[in-house]
């Protein structure tokens, strides 16, 4: 997905912007970067490929050179970034967040247009925060460009922007996809994705810029560009999945809404009759625990950790290239807990099941410790759409989708007429589809939070939460 922390102030902010987009790793695995400000060295930056290895280990050197008063970071999960751009605007670094799916066609037209070239990646790709900035650069003010760029982008824009005065402009995508957070301290005002990032560093919150909002920032003031639309749809799997637990997207804690999200499975299992008699409630790691802890409160069995990942050589985010190699690194981060899963029933609350493949290895290493069943509950409904606006499953077939996978072997291609039954516990497809993914994943039972109950644990107007991938609707 990405993530992006920024700074201006009155004294030198490059170590908070360091320690703050550090805070966002588990954001982004490709690039990492740098840019700052000072009056009198103008602008620097760092980029560096955080591939296998972790974002303070690849920066720490820069910090003995690079200063500066204004300061910008990002995680990428592509592109590198930020970008140092010279234009009638003046120069300026830049870093966004989002998905542009229209890439190619709006090259293209600022080509046939003229005047304009773009650098060339590996593959002949553009960079997105470069085809950002020329669009940006169409219109007479940076703000003016920013709200012209989202406009003609088919997906999502999240911007960050220091400017040559030594300022900081910041944009929420058009329709709040993700959270923009801005705060302050005695000395200036930061914006960051996860708002824990810069509580930690001493920033007290300020608010939510609003969908569309554009801001202009500097150590004493914020500015208004542009005021934000009231229309919002913001991504519910930050809460499901991506979100850091102590980070608040609208006012709604990650944890928090974790912990109620299990509570509401159990409650609604227990009034349709789909609760299992279980020795151990127990949550694949990592995002799934808060679910099942929730989950366990709510029901009359313990909570249980029957294996542990083994997570300081190989953290979730930093994986080697080679499949089979990465194979093995999955097998081995798995530590069993041989007294909690001997003979015992045990149901396991998932963040959500995308392709499965994890799962599958996940079931056999628990049968293969004797586990006497395993019954499995997603925190989230069965994905039915490859998400069209942040780095989720965008870049994957909807047919690596389980969910879709098992429906077109159920009933073929004229199945997938039919997800919103195949959704749905209370359907024959539905539970066909269930029944299906129990035997090639080797559950003993599957069942999947209702969007109805998602959204009762998140706790804002259906209306202003972004469910496509579960749904289709825009």
């Amino acid at each position: 997905m990405g993530g992006f922390f920024g700074v201006v102030s009155k004294r030198d902010c490059v170590v908070d912007v360091f320690f703050g987009v550090d805070y966002h790793s588990h954001l982004g695995t490709s690039r990492a970067g740098i840019a700052s400000f000072d009056e009198a060295e103008g602008f620097q930056r760092h980029i560096h490929n955080i591939e296998n290895t972790p974002f303070r280990t690849k920066f720490e050197d820069d910090l003995e050179t690079t200063k500066g008063k204004v300061c910008i970071g990002c995680i990428s999960d592509r592109d590198p970034q930020p970008l140092l751009i010279y234009s009638h605007n003046g120069m300026y670094a830049i870093s966004i967040i989002g998905v542009i799916n229209n890439k190619e066609a709006l090259a293209q037209e600022l080509l046939d247009g003229g005047k304009v070239h773009f650098g060339a990646m590996g593959g002949g790709r553009i960079n997105s925060t470069e085809l950002v900035a020329t669009l940006i650069d169409q219109k007479a003010t940076v703000a003016e460009g920013i709200e012209y760029a989202q406009s003609k982008i088919e997906g999502s824009l999240s911007v960050l922007i220091i400017t040559s005065q030594g300022d900081i402009i910041a944009a929420r995508d058009k329709m709040g996809r993700i959270p923009v957070i801005i705060g302050k301290d005695e000395d200036g005002h930061c914006v960051s994705f996860e708002s824990f990032a810069f509580k930690k560093l001493g920033y007290t919150e300020v608010r939510d810029l609003g969908p569309g909002e554009i801001v202009r920032l500097t150590a004493e003031s914020e500015e208004v560009l542009k005021a934000p639309s009231d229309k919002m749809k913001i991504c519910s799997f930050l809460w499901t999945y991506y979100g850091y637990p102590n980070s608040n997207y609208e006012g709604v804690n990650v944890e928090v809404m974790r912990n109620r999200n299990g509570e509401i499975m159990a409650r609604d299992e227990m009034k349709n009759g789909t609760y299992e008699d279980v020795d151990f409630i127990c949550g694949v790691p990592d995002s799934g625990i808060p679910h099942a802890i929730g989950y366990a409160n709510y029901s009359d069995k313990p909570f249980a950790r029957p294996f542990i990942k083994y997570t300081p050589t190989w953290p979730r985010s930093f994986m080697p290239k080679n499949q089979s190699v990465r194979n093995q690194v999955a097998k081995m981060k798995l530590i069993p807990v041989e007294d909690l899963i001997k003979d015992k029933k045990l149901l396991f609350v998932d963040d959500s099941i995308v392709r499965g493949t994890q799962l599958r290895g996940t079931v056999d290493f628990l049968y293969s410790n004797g586990a006497k069943e395993v019954h499995m509950r997603s925190a989230c409904p069965p994905i039915m759409y490859g998400c069209k606006y942040l780095n989720f499953s965008s870049s994957t077939s909807e047919m690596d989708l389980l969910s879709r996978k098992i429906i077109v072997e159920l009933e073929g291609e004229a199945g997938l007429e039919h997800l919103e039954e195949y959704a749905s516990a209370t359907t024959e497809r539905g539970r066909n589809m269930r029944r299906l993914i129990c035997e090639k994943l080797g559950f003993k039972s599957l069942e999947f939070q209702s969007l109805d109950g998602m959204i009762e644990a998140i706790g804002l107007p259906a209306d202003s939460v972004c469910t496509y991938c579960w749904n289709g609707k825009e």
